[in-house]
């Protein structure tokens, strides 16, 4: 030990900070001699008295540093500290050494510095760590939580950056958690409620929480750790500002796009949140509605505001839920909030109206009538109103506005009045920026009917398009936003002339502004423009996919933390004058960079531009298709690279950026025909399924593998079969879905410890197997019946297994059932597969017919309808079913339209008649049957249906035109209602149509289409 002595002396003699990098420099190199563990726990655990006293110069200011025998262990853990940090993977032979020997200092609960370093060695250690380690540093777990404790009385900033071992516990190897699962609770509400503790540690302890319940959410309720979190979280979120103070949300200067906010009554509405997305609904309502309620009938406006808050946070992870059972009344204490005396609480209440309006779709925008005044009031006093609180109308008008459709219509003079006044007469900048959002919002529901108000609007986007000032550069991109926005929605015979225009636009911005935030807005413009007019694309393909690619690869907004950013307490050196980046010497004394780094993080908006640029690039692709091919290798080697990105948003959009280079590659194919574009899409095929596959196997994050799922699903759409032709790949993927719905993947929690057949989960849980089990139908119309087969009665147990669960999970499975019928249809051994299913599936669908839920009743009759035309020829050979089939339907369905008040589930039941009609016409009695359907039609709301309803007619007036005739003003009625509705719905498409026509027939079908 007497070597290793020496380096520690060489430390502490050279206490400059140079010489001390110099000398870890050296400590690095030493450590690669095995002999270094036993040697170094010699040191640190010897009684040799080394008292000492050394001088140090540091900088300007002298200090006389006493290092006695309980300061050599603390330099040793420093040291430790350091080089495990630096590349702790050499030591793992030495880790049980090293974790016995933490289990000492742990509990020299007097030495918190030595605590502090061993906590970083260990937080260092963990990713490295291998199953032998396990039950070693499980035991180390309540030692550790009391070290944590003795530290915080110590040094409360050092406890902080200490609790990260936490963190990496939980993102490494959680399994060592588990079982003190508890106790690490228990101990991080402690320091949550304590509000002496400075805000990072309480933030770190509110996020640990979070954190666990997103990774451990079972384990969580059913160690009863909801109501004491509950408990604790609620006095935080509630909790008034200090005197003459406001919360960060509601000063007036806040920016609304700040994610910044470290406040614990932030993280506390985060946990809530994460609740929320990771818990199931019954279960988590329970305990946590009787606290809103006490909050929402209080007279302290902050717990009032903190009710909204929490009714907020809950509508995206619960929106079934609410949706279903409780959206008139918490929508009723929304609205009351509106007009509350406080205006923190009427800010609250606007986020919670703007998150109902987002999450809670469709059935919040059936309250339009009761909506619409409210919001529209607050729009009328713009001017007197504080920007803060009008910021915060804007998002509830927003989001509320961007799904009312054809609702807006009557709205529409009043908003565009005052957006266009807004954009012409006020003098605030952010005024104007959130009047240009809003249009976008508008022109999302009113689409065409915006056209009249367009010029206008594009004059004013011009106006702030060219404007360069920085102040001008928020108002500038979000002008790009809403001009994508229009692009989309306008209708492309009125956007397209501006389509050439728009490209040298982007181009110009992006070549004179560096701005990650403009950059990203300009890509979405290159993608709208190529949804409209994609040739105007092609010229600049080489320049647009260049700085693309830039976006893609530019570490810009990336910064490395350095292991000098941590707190060194050994000495107290106040003069940071002179400090400078880490360097080292190296043994010819040149400079280099210090390879130390503890991290990186990114800066938002440079994540949002990945993210943008990959959504981007994906459509570009798609829409210009055979043009792009001489980017397309390099833009997807680019896109693929940032699979594996350390953001989550940047991972998902990768994944479905690649999605989409297969429809394109795909698409180009279909086109041209070639065997070179055909190898080259298997080639595409071959990396970018098998990426899916691993992704929904090995990933984490549950948002990125629906992403995934969802990729997968777009390009066994497009592809078919070609996405199946390699070997064994229909088995993987239908492997991968199976997993799914049994929920065995990582994201899922694997199983692993806690895995039960609790019918009760999160929403979000429910949605990722619903994004699985979308996948099925399309497999099943990708190959002959006979080949899914197998996999299909595999499948098909677990997708009606959930038919006694919730009602979003009933309408899941019925629905599932349906659509796979339906890929029956047309496929090789299709109808003799449905046959075989029938008797299987035909009770499961009549008692969902007779369901309590709309939407269950909708999805029911449409599967029945489907099984009629999968089956129905193939069961006609046989009599006795046919008996048992078909009269059993028509009665069912009979008596459903004589009560059914849903005009979705009305709309169904013509289609499935008409599926029964063109399947097996002489099992219907067709002279009662007609007329029936005739008196439902047209159709309102289910509108895809109308090309079954329709082709229906025309075969039945092929095949027995006696019965139309019979028919003829409720069948002539009918068809020129289903024309006005096509007229008024897809008026320039019915436009086009017309052109074609004869001026005879034209004048006619006119004269029809406009009599009232």
């Amino acid at each position: 030990a007497a070597w290793l002595a020496y380096f520690i002396s060489v430390c502490i003699c050279h206490i400059q900070h140079i010489f001390l990098l110099q000398a870890t420099a050296q400590l690095k190199l030493a450590f690669k001699d095995p002999a270094i563990i036993p040697a170094l726990c010699a040191v640190m655990t010897g009684n040799n008295p080394m008292d000492r006293q050394v001088s140090a110069s540091l900088g300007r200011t002298k200090t006389l540093i006493c290092i006695d025998q309980k300061c050599l262990p603390q330099v040793g853990l420093l040291l430790l500290s350091k080089v495990v940090e630096s590349n702790p993977e050499p030591f793992k032979p030495h880790y049980r050494q090293l974790l016995q020997l933490f289990g000492t200092v742990l509990q020299d609960l007097d030495n918190p510095t030595a605590m502090y370093y061993c906590i970083l060695t260990l937080t260092a250690m963990t990713a490295y760590t291998g199953t032998e380690e396990m039950n070693l540093m499980r035991s180390l777990i309540p030692t550790l939580i009391i070290a944590l404790r003795h530290l915080i009385k110590a040094d409360q900033d050092q406890a902080s950056e200490a609790m990260e071992v936490f963190d990496e516990l939980m993102e490494s190897e959680v399994s060592i958690m588990v079982p003190h699962i508890a106790e690490i609770v228990h101990f991080c509400l402690e320091v949550s409620a304590d509000t002496t503790l400075t805000d990072s540690l309480r933030v770190k302890a509110l996020s640990c929480i979070a954190f666990l319940i997103r990774l451990k959410s079972k384990t969580v309720l059913k160690q009863k750790l909801l109501n004491p979190i509950l408990q604790t979280v609620f006095p935080v979120l509630s909790a008034a500002p200090p005197p003459g103070e406001e919360d960060p949300e509601d000063e007036e200067n806040s920016n609304e796009d700040d994610t910044d906010n470290e406040s614990p009554k932030h993280f506390a509405a985060q946990v809530i949140d994460t609740m929320a997305l990771h818990m199931p609904p019954e279960k988590l309502f329970h305990q946590l509605m009787p606290l809103t309620q006490a909050c929402l009938a209080s007279d302290n406006p902050y717990k009032r505001k903190a009710g909204l808050m929490c009714l907020a946070v809950l509508a995206e992870g619960c929106a079934d839920h609410i949706r279903t059972k409780m959206l008139s009344s918490m929508l009723q204490t929304v609205c009351q909030s509106l007009s509350d005396s406080n205006q923190v609480v009427r800010s609250a209440g606007l986020f919670a109206l703007g998150q109902f309006s987002e999450h809670l779709q469709p059935e919040v925008s059936k309250y339009c009538a009761e909506l619409m005044p409210l919001l529209l009031a607050y729009m009328s006093a713009l001017n007197q109103a504080k920007i803060g609180h009008v910021t915060k109308a804007f998002y509830a008008l927003e989001n509320f506005l961007e799904n009312l459709g054809s609702e807006i219509e009557p709205y529409l003079p009043t908003l565009m009045e005052t957006m266009l006044s807004a954009l012409s007469n006020a003098e605030n900048l952010k005024l104007k920026e959130l009047a240009v959002s809003a249009i976008g919002a508008i022109a999302n529901a009113a689409k065409e009917k915006l056209v009249p108000y367009f010029l206008p609007v594009i004059e004013s986007l011009k106006g702030f398009l060219t404007d360069t000032r920085d102040e001008m550069r928020s108002l500038q991109t979000q002008a790009l936003d809403t001009l994508s926005v229009l692009a989309r929605t306008i209708g492309k015979e009125v956007f397209s002339p501006l389509a050439a225009e728009c490209v040298q636009l982007g181009l110009n911005l992006t070549n004179a502004i560096d701005d990650p935030d403009l950059r990203r807005c300009t890509y979405s413009l290159f993608s709208a423009v190529s949804t409209v007019s994609p040739d105007c694309l092609n010229p600049h393909l080489t320049a647009i996919t260049t700085i693309m690619l830039l976006s893609l690869k530019s570490t810009e907004g990336v910064t490395a933390h350095l292991e000098e950013d941590k707190t060194f307490v050994l000495l107290d050196d106040d003069d940071d004058d002179e400090a400078q980046g880490d360097t080292i010497l190296d043994e010819e004394g040149t400079d280099t960079v210090d390879p130390d780094i503890a991290g990186f993080s990114v800066e938002n908006a440079y994540i949002d531009e990945k993210e943008d640029t990959c959504d981007a690039l994906g459509e570009i692709a798609f829409n210009t298709g055979a043009a792009f091919q001489p980017f397309l290798e390099s833009s997807f080697q680019q896109v693929y690279e940032l699979r594996d990105f350390p953001h989550e948003d940047v991972r998902r959009a990768a994944f479905v950026a690649m999605g989409q280079f297969c429809r394109a590659q795909h698409k180009v194919w279909q086109e041209n025909p070639t065997e070179a574009d055909h190898q080259a899409l298997q080639k595409l095929l071959g990396v970018v399924l098998p990426s899916f596959l691993e992704a929904v196997h090995s990933e984490r994050e549950r948002q990125v593998v629906m992403g995934v799922l969802e990729a997968m699903n777009a390009v066994l759409k497009a592809c078919q079969g070609e996405a199946l032709q390699s070997p064994g790949r229909l088995q993987d993927i239908s492997q991968a879905i199976r997993d799914v719905l049994k929920k065995r993947t990582v994201c899922q929690d694997g199983g692993g410890d806690e895995a039960d057949e609790d019918e009760q989960q999160a929403e979000y849980d429910a949605m990722l197997q619903e994004f699985a089990g979308e996948g099925i139908p399309l497999l099943a119309s990708a190959v002959p019946a006979e080949t899914f087969q197998p996999y299909l009665n595999e499948l098909l147990p677990l997708i009606m297994n959930k038919l006694s669960y919730t009602v979003a999970d009933r309408s899941f499975s019925v629905g599932t059932l349906g659509e796979i019928l339906q890929s029956l249809v047309n496929v090789s051994g299709g109808r003799a597969c449905a046959g075989k299913l029938s008797n299987q599936l035909l009770p499961v669908l009549v008692a969902g017919v007779r369901d309590c839920d709309s939407e269950v009743r909708n999805n029911s009759v449409f599967a029945l309808g489907a099984l009629a035309q999968a089956a129905g020829p193939l069961v006609a050979q046989y009599p006795s079913i046919i008996m048992k089939y078909y009269p059993m339907m028509l009665s069912l369905f009979s008596n459903l339209l004589s009560k059914e008040q849903d005009r979705r589930v009305i709309d169904n039941l013509c289609a499935a008649l008409c599926r029964m009609i063109m399947s097996n016409m002489e099992g219907v009695p067709l002279e009662q049957v007609f007329p029936a359907l005739l008196a439902r039609l047209p159709l309102r709301e289910d509108m895809e249906e109308n090309k079954t309803v329709y082709s229906c007619l025309a075969m039945l007036y092929s095949q027995n035109p006696a019965l139309v005739c019979l028919c003829l003003p409720e069948t002539q009625n009918t068809l020129v209602m289903l024309l006005r509705d096509v007229a008024q719905r897809h008026s320039q498409e019915f436009e086009g149509a017309m052109k074609s026509l004869p001026a005879e027939q034209k004048m006619k079908l006119t004269g029809a289409v406009s009599q009232s």
